[in-house]
């Protein structure tokens, strides 16, 4: 079967596809990618086709601030507001004229997508096509969820439900420009609108099936995924995509150390002040092992910062590698790096507010599987604490260790590939 998959230029959608593309290609399908040069380049280490952007710019974090300067400005609801409209929508139609051209150039038979591409709903409704996409991260609220990018948690009480309610009317007006943008897009293609509070899920409504990365056990009690949507399991990168990985350092290793790993993964890492720093502050010279991966952002500066024995700095590990020597990972919040600890039975600490990283932090801290920090900057003593904590309590390593065998019983690229090849009519009632 010809397959295109497509993603967002950016690290945490694009990886999670390369292990689906890469699986559904060894199964003798014929897989090709549409993608900007950055990640073209990456798609060519795995010996994949690919069909570069044409009338698409690729907007992603390493050049958001060039060509929006203004960004650096906005908090809440106006970022919120900004990055729907310029980083989400801003494409869309660009990229759905691409998609065109490499229908016309290789007639796929359906499109694997990044939910977050928003050119599906255009593949789907304009070229009658299957599409399929991928729910990458848990912000995709219920009705009776919390509203997202503001990490709440379930409301309680009829006080908080209120709350909620107002949050969620705010949310649909800071969005309005995003949607009035894409509503204008489908007007020109004669489709229907989405709702003004249409955002993130309505363009993913549209398609044969939504596949959610991971399981019930990421999310809120309770919670109900969108009509077309089926969890399927861990969605893991090829490691042929990843960056080169840096050996492991024999104190890493040693089976009596206690290792403490620290991201603040690969979008908002240019400030190792907000999450590396202080968390190689709270262990330098102490029993623990603390590495931290920089992504390759001023990795030789914290070198000569911290040169303690018990710190490591260095570019990238791979998680496969790194994670079974870990007792507890420092995170910023990112969904794939937290998703690839809980793999390996690793508990979380988690910080961060930005790019929906408090919805996913709110969930880790709701359901036991680690410690919310609710921070964009904790001192070292709260984290501190906090990994403490996580280690001393055994009750953290007991859920992760259920959330792990949740996640091992799906088979994702078997459920994949049936849906697909059944044109999503096997969703099950």
């Amino acid at each position: 079967m010809r397959i295109l998959c497509a993603s967002m230029p950016a690290d945490g959608h694009f990886n999670p596809l390369t292990g689906v593309a890469v699986r559904l290609a060894e199964r003798g399908h014929d897989v090709r990618w549409y993608a900007g040069p950055t990640y073209g380049a990456r798609l060519d280490r795995l010996g994949m086709q690919w069909f570069p952007y044409r009338a698409a710019t690729e907007v992603m974090a390493g050049n958001l601030g060039d060509l929006y300067p203004e960004r650096a400005r906005l908090r809440g609801p106006k970022l919120i507001s900004f990055e729907l409209d310029k980083f989400f929508v801003g494409q869309v139609e660009n990229h759905f004229r691409d998609i065109v051209a490499v229908m016309d150039e290789w007639p796929f038979e359906a499109l694997l997508c990044d939910g977050a591409l928003y050119a599906e709903q255009l593949v789907a409704e304009s070229l009658r096509l299957p599409v399929f996409a991928v729910g990458l991260t848990t912000v995709m609220p219920d009705e009776k969820g919390p509203p997202p990018f503001f990490g709440l948690r379930p409301a309680r009480t009829p006080v908080g439900r209120v709350h909620h309610a107002i949050v969620r009317r705010m949310l649909a007006g800071a969005m309005k420009a995003g949607t009035t943008h894409y509503n204008d897009i489908l007007a020109r293609h004669d489709i229907a609108p989405i709702p003004l509070d249409g955002f993130p899920h309505e363009p993913m409504l549209r398609t044969r099936r939504v596949f959610l990365n991971g399981s019930p056990g990421l999310e809120f009690p309770g919670y109900q995924p969108l009509a077309n949507a089926e969890y399927v399991g861990p969605l893991v990168p090829a490691r042929r995509a990843l960056s080169s990985s840096s050996p492991m350092p024999e104190v890493v290793t040693d089976p009596a150390t206690r290792v403490v790993a620290v991201s603040q993964g690969t979008v908002d890492n240019t400030d190792p002040d907000k999450l590396i720093v202080p968390t190689i502050e709270a262990f330098k010279d102490s029993e623990y092992v603390v590495v931290a991966t920089t992504s390759g952002a001023r990795t030789e500066e914290l070198r000569t910062r911290f040169s303690q024995p018990n710190v490591v700095v260095t570019d990238f590990i791979n998680y496969d590698d790194l994670f079974p020597h870990v007792d507890v990972f420092v995170t910023s919040g990112g969904f794939g790096s937290n998703l690839a600890a809980f793999l390996h039975g690793v508990p979380v600490v988690g910080a961060g507010k930005r790019e929906g990283k408090n919805d996913i932090n709110a969930r880790i801290g709701h359901n036991g599987l680690g410690i919310d920090l609710r921070s964009e900057r904790p001192k070292p003593a709260a984290i501190r604490k906090a990994v403490h904590r996580v280690v001393r309590d055994p009750s953290y390593a007991a859920t992760v260790a259920a959330l792990r065998a949740e996640l091992l019983a799906y088979d994702p690229i078997t459920i994949i590939e049936n849906a697909i090849a059944t044109r999503g009519h096997d969703l099950a009632t």
